[in-house]
């Protein structure tokens, strides 16, 4: 850890964690007269009574709602784009992979932006979904510093079981908002996330400190610019949601064209050939797609069905359409797949098991899907197994894809503590699948 982080004061708590773990799970139950949430923060229990009326589960992980260029773009043309270094510069000096703690960008909507820091904490805060492209405002994941600092439009510190959400109590927070000086305007959010240390007076001395900085530098850079030539005013892009092709867990593919139109059902057929060329979005020769689909040349039966295919796209999906020599998609489009395996280079392993809904077109035979059906499984697992965490591998081997995963069974016993109860249960399905085979 360096020395900006090496202090650690007593956080910011009013009771024991045990008792606030309770007073949580009271109040999460409906009981609000239960006497342990008076032990709770006044500001804590109306931020769990805000999320319980929006429905927020106690266990849920956030919505990705940016990923990819669209993320990309995004972030390149928000106004605390240019005060990156900044940030680094006072909450990170020296080695940020060994900083102890995550620092964190959103916009004034609770998405996050930037995430960086301690490489190990952020692999662990990955797990429940602190990602770039997550949202975390109050109204979708609960009580948390980003989220409720917005919510109250002051700075916000939440320390362990405070949190919501179960997932997040191994963490403690501090937030604060960054404002537009001129005009009083949030413009985004400004967080730490780690142990105790980061819901302690000094981090929060350090992020307060350090918002004034990035105020300050955003009205000196504006007033500059209106010295030096008259500019139009920077426009924040609002990303249009993608058209999305959904293969996993089905087999007849939907395609959700965004905004307020209905999604289309396609065949197995023209499911494949979209999912092809939508991996491949370079193009494909004839004779190459035809392999990928048919598992041989047979382009004279592959042309009839690009030409249907096309007639539909043109019809009922504006935007997307088809070209020849080589055969390629055009206009913006991606599959809940890319989703996954962009969850999974992130880190967010807990986040890429829960989008997860099954395999790639399960009945399909197509050579193409196959592979693409065994890359997503082995690329899920493998990261699951060599860098996620206990919870993250538990909820593996409870889901379907890991029901049946001998190695990740054995792992889960290694990391388990020698008195829980979930080893039995464990032990038992090593031995039937031992029984089995």
């Amino acid at each position: 850890m360096t020395s900006t982080w090496g202090v650690r004061p007593a956080p910011v708590r009013e009771a024991p964690r045990a008792l606030i773990e309770r007073a949580h799970d009271e109040r999460i139950a409906g009981n609000a007269t239960d006497p342990r949430l008076d032990l709770v923060r006044p500001l804590v229990r109306a931020s769990w009574e805000r999320s319980i009326a929006s429905l927020v589960g106690a266990e849920g992980v956030p919505r990705l709602e940016l990923m990819g260029d669209e993320l990309e773009r995004y972030r390149a043309e928000h106004p605390l784009a240019g005060t990156a270094e900044t940030i680094r510069h006072l909450l990170l000096p020296g080695d940020a992979a060994r900083a102890g703690v995550v620092v964190a960008v959103g916009d004034a909507a609770g998405r996050l932006l930037w995430v960086d820091g301690d490489s190990g904490v952020r692999s662990l805060t990955g797990d429940m979904g602190f990602v770039p492209g997550a949202n975390w405002a109050e109204d979708h994941v609960g009580t948390s510093a980003p989220g409720t600092a917005l919510a109250l439009e002051r700075t916000v510190q939440i320390a362990g079981a405070e949190h919501f959400n179960r997932l997040v109590h191994p963490w403690s927070c501090t937030a604060a908002p960054v404002r537009d000086l001129e005009t009083g305007r949030v413009l985004g959010i400004l967080d730490v996330t780690g142990g105790d240390e980061a819901a302690s007076s000094h981090a929060q001395m350090l992020v307060e400190a350090t918002v004034r900085a990035v105020e300050s530098e955003l009205l000196v850079a504006r007033l500059r610019a209106r010295h030096e030539a008259p500019r139009p005013k920077r426009r924040v892009a609002r990303p249009a949601t993608r058209p999305t092709l959904s293969v996993l867990g089905r087999d007849r593919a939907l395609l959700d064209r965004g905004g307020m139109a209905p999604r289309l059902e396609l065949g197995q057929r023209h499911a494949e050939i979209l999912l092809m060329l939508t991996i491949h979005r370079q193009g494909l020769t004839a004779e190459r797609l035809a392999e990928l689909v048919y598992g041989a040349p047979a382009v004279g039966t592959l042309r009839p069905e690009m030409v249907r295919l096309r007639r539909r796209l043109l019809a009922e999906a504006p935007g997307i359409d088809l070209e020849s020599r080589p055969y390629r998609l055009t206009g913006e489009i991606e599959t809940d797949v890319q989703h996954v395996i962009a969850l999974i280079d992130r880190g967010a392993h807990r986040l890429a098991l829960a989008a997860f809904r099954g395999d790639v077109l399960p009945d399909s035979t197509s050579p193409g899907v196959e592979e693409v059906r065994d890359t997503l499984r082995a690329t899920l697992r493998d990261a699951i197994l060599t860098e996620a965490g206990l919870d993250v591998l538990l909820a593996y081997i409870d889901a379907d894809v890991g029901a049946a995963d001998e190695e990740a069974l054995r792992q889960c016993l290694a990391m388990l503590p020698p008195r829980s109860p979930r080893r039995t249960g464990i032990v038992a399905r090593i031995e039937r699948l031992r029984s089995v085979a």
